[in-house]
């Protein structure tokens, strides 16, 4: 049984080496290869969800990250691309949702703030956009070289509270 499950870790090790490499096709033939990853399902299920995000299949990805959220629901990354996967599926309540959730547990974490605000701005919901930025901001000021460039606040551009922030953030 051991020698199986060394295999199976050996497996899984190259599976997530291939991801790394940008070779998504060839993590997923490995983890397709074993019909039951039942020692390690977060691990098959995180795999295979970051592998169809990666070649765009967001569809297919949210299946198997929210898979993996079940077993390790305090995971900021995958909430981070289950969000990421939810946008790009137009289930923008549903990005939210799960930023909103690892927020719970990461308070002090700006990246998911920094996609909160973005995410906000797509909805149009300038309070919690602005809010959730300026937390990004205070927590990694670096951050505002990022704000000109996002796409994601083009909705809430030209708000004047948006300005105001960003005008407070420049001194």
């Amino acid at each position: 049984m051991a020698l199986t499950t060394d295999r199976n870790w050996r497996r899984l090790a190259e599976a997530e080496g291939y991801l790394t490499l940008g070779m998504p096709e060839k993590c997923l033939s490995i983890l397709n290869a074993r019909v039951n990853w039942q020692s390690m399902p977060f691990e098959s299920n995180l795999l295979a969800g970051l592998a169809y995000r990666e070649l765009h299949d967001y569809p297919n990805a949210i299946v198997y990250l929210e898979k993996a959220a079940r077993f390790k629901p305090e995971e900021m990354d995958i909430a981070l691309a289950l969000g990421w996967c939810y946008k790009r599926t137009n289930r923008l309540a549903q990005a939210i949702d799960a930023l909103t959730r690892s927020l719970m547990r990461n308070k002090s974490e700006p990246l998911l703030h920094y996609n909160l605000s973005c995410y906000w701005s797509l909805a149009g919901n300038v309070a919690h956009a602005v809010e959730h930025l300026q937390k990004a901001l205070k927590l990694s000021p670096q951050m505002i070289f990022l704000v000109p460039s996002e796409t994601d606040f083009d909705p809430i551009r030209h708000d004047p509270v948006f300005q105001a922030l960003l005008c407070l953030e420049a001194l």
